[in-house]
């Protein structure tokens, strides 16, 4: 998860310091202060004008400032709970971290409660299902790599449940911890809402919220700054080739020194995918037949990136390598199962 924190005074960036250091190890983060000067710290003029170069570049934006501020900053970006990123304020006395937008599938709400408990905050939830420590589908089908097919059918599941009504589960996986506002069925219920968890938009409640498995994932490398347009077309016209689509693909992964490459950042941006980096030693400790280049070892220090960057963030490689214009794909296939506990950070 790629993270901007923006702080805009110095106590603000006191804390932005404390969120980065504390973090560093899980997320990609980046520092932006007002005026600053500071090594590996981006100075920035105007909020707005930052906001309008960094909204579709990184998938969580956390605020040190008044809401007000962030609220105006971002007002004019948002678009759609599918696609904004997470956006989180806290105040400059770091006593409160707020979840202010894309809660759910954004995961807001669970990146607001990790930086609280680093920094000593108190979090601030106001989604109705997460304040009242209810069953929300839209978090658990991100937490689980699940396609949402209709999200005004999600919508009404949520508010069926906020109204203690017991929903059905239909699921053709492995599946852990059912919470107790779902009851397991194995076949047609008489239920009036419930969940399908299926490869095929199966109907076994009146009003069924169909979740599919997004079962692929992407493993790629480029030529350092690459054009994005060229970037785009190619795995799009890779994914038509081999009848895959894009609702399936759970995440595009790569080496971690290609962490900041901005074709794939934008490809996994614009289409809400997942975005994965590895070592090159963690690549190199897998083991397995891959298409070996010595000009890839010479160059990264292991024999291939797209196909080990594959199968590390699934487990069967489907697809082995394939190269266009100095881009390589691989698709590999994970294993699906279900938690209901799985957290998606």
């Amino acid at each position: 998860m790629r993270i901007a924190v923006i702080s805009i005074t110095e106590n603000g960036f006191k804390i932005s310091c404390k969120i980065s250091e504390s973090l560093e190890d899980t997320f990609l983060l980046k520092q932006y202060s007002y005026k600053s000067k500071s090594e590996n710290v981006t100075g920035f003029e105007s909020v707005s004008e930052l906001i309008n170069n960094i909204f579709d570049i990184y998938d969580g934006i956390i605020f040190i400032c008044s809401v007000g501020i962030a609220v105006r900053a971002v007002a004019s970006h948002i678009k759609s709970k599918l696609t904004d990123p997470a956006v989180i304020v806290i105040d400059d006395s770091g006593r409160f971290a707020i979840s202010l937008l894309s809660g759910h599938i954004g995961g807001a709400n669970e990146l607001t409660h990790i930086i609280a408990e680093k920094i000593g905050a108190l979090p601030i939830i106001t989604t109705a299902t997460d304040s009242r420590g209810k069953f929300s589908p839209d978090t658990f089908a991100k937490s689980n790599g699940l396609y949402i097919n209709d999200m005004n059918i999600a919508k009404m599941i949520a508010s069926e449940v906020i109204k203690d009504k017991k929903i059905g589960l239909y699921c053709e996986y492995e599946v852990k911890n059912i919470p107790k506002e779902l009851l397991a069925c194995s076949k047609e219920s008489n239920l009036k809402y419930g969940i399908c968890i299926s490869e095929k938009l199966k109907k076994p409640f009146e009003i069924t919220l169909n979740l599919i498995p997004q079962k692929f994932v992407i493993g790629t490398g480029c030529r350092k700054n690459i054009s994005p347009d060229l970037f785009e077309d190619y795995i799009l016209k890779m994914l038509r080739k081999n009848n895959i689509s894009l609702n399936e693909i759970y995440c595009i992964s790569t080496v971690d020194i290609k962490k900041d490459e901005q074709a794939i950042i934008k490809f996994s941006r614009k289409y809400h995918i997942l975005f994965k980096t590895y070592t090159v030693d963690e690549l190199l400790m897998l083991d397995g037949n891959f298409s070996a280049s010595d000009f890839v070892r010479n160059h990264i220090g292991v024999d291939n990136v797209c196909e080990r960057s594959a199968v590390m963030g699934g487990n069967m490689l489907r697809i082995k390598k394939q190269a266009e214009n100095g881009i390589t794909f691989a698709l590999a296939e994970r294993e699906i199962n279900i938690d209901f506990e799985r957290k998606s950070i």
